[in-house]
């Protein structure tokens, strides 16, 4: 007699295993396109935040780590010591608030230069023939490839008094002596306007591709001339990039810290700096917490204004 066939195992697929594993935790659908974000969000925002705000509720102390305990135990009763003080210390030394109006001075800068240069780039991308479109995308990424860090240094030697920008001015006899652009303020912009320049471009790029040609042809058989076309069709179409990509540029142009170091001078004072400076040199944790939590809340509100912004010109434009 033959022995009895073994049954064959089968080896399910990863995707489907993975399907059936989060089908029994109840993630399916919907809730698991909302549980992944909102658990990422949880894990690398709101962890680092709560650790954050407990340091900034805590007191320097010369120790490891540089911070006191908000809570200990004493036979059995939980205590809770808050220390308000460094949010207060924020308020009495000018220099944070100083700080913080020169970034928010120099990001809002560097945004609107940043508009400016990048709009007629991305306009031109989207009205250019396809056979080039992904050939012009690719320059305006290719800085990417390249460390950010090397990116920045370069701009010493287009900068400095001996540089190639000197150099060339000197040579064409359009000055007399070298002009003094390194650690300066006009440095600082001109780093940040290069380096977030691609973040202005991309989403008025994916903006204005979308486009309807109908639209400006219908605005010329009425009569408008290019300029009123583009202030009255274009422009109003367009503020939905105009507001992401001037919020992926002036986020990050407000904490700044590589630019500024490399490029600006010790006038240039920013909030990066100040947290730097806090955190390393001072060995202050508790204040450096709370100025990072109180940038935090700066930052927060041109947020919600430019999203409330952003919702009302999708609106209209639906």
């Amino acid at each position: 007699m033959s022995s009895p066939a073994t049954p064959r195992k089968t080896k399910l697929p990863f995707g489907s295993f993975l399907e059936r594993i989060l089908s029994k935790l109840g993630l399916r659908g919907r809730t698991l396109v909302i549980a992944i974000p909102t658990l990422w969000l949880f894990v690398f925002f709101l962890v680092p935040f709560l650790v954050v705000a407990k340091i900034s509720l805590s007191e320097a102390m010369i120790a490891r780590p540089p911070y006191s305990s908000i809570w200990n135990w004493d036979d059995g009763v939980l205590n809770l010591t808050l220390n308000f003080g460094n949010y207060l210390f924020l308020l009495e030394d000018t220099l944070y608030f100083a700080a913080y109006m020169e970034s928010v001075k120099i990001a809002f800068v560097s945004t609107v230069f940043a508009l400016l240069i990048g709009f007629p780039m991305a306009y031109t991308i989207a009205r250019s023939p396809d056979s080039r479109r992904n050939i012009l995308l690719m320059l305006v990424i290719l800085p990417f490839w390249t460390s950010f860090l090397l990116r920045v240094y370069a701009w010493i030697g287009f900068l400095k008094t001996n540089g190639l920008i000197n150099a060339f001015l000197l040579a064409t006899g359009i000055i007399d002596e070298p002009l003094i652009m390194l650690q300066t303020d006009f440095a600082v912009y001109v780093g940040i306007v290069y380096t977030y320049l691609p973040f202005m471009i991309l989403p008025l790029y994916a903006n204005l591709v979308k486009l309807d040609d109908a639209l400006l042809e219908a605005a010329s058989d009425l009569g408008a001339k290019p300029a009123m076309t583009f202030l009255t069709v274009t422009l109003p179409l367009a503020v939905p990039g105009i507001i992401a990509g001037s919020m992926l540029v002036f986020i990050p142009a407000i904490g700044e810290f590589v630019i500024p170091a490399l490029l600006g001078g010790p006038d240039t004072l920013m909030i990066g700096s100040v947290l730097w400076n806090e955190f390393f040199s001072n060995r202050d944790w508790p204040v450096a917490s709370a100025v990072a939590l109180v940038m935090l809340a700066v930052l927060v509100v041109p947020i919600m204004i430019l999203r409330k912004a952003q919702a009302a010109s999708e609106g209209a434009s639906q």
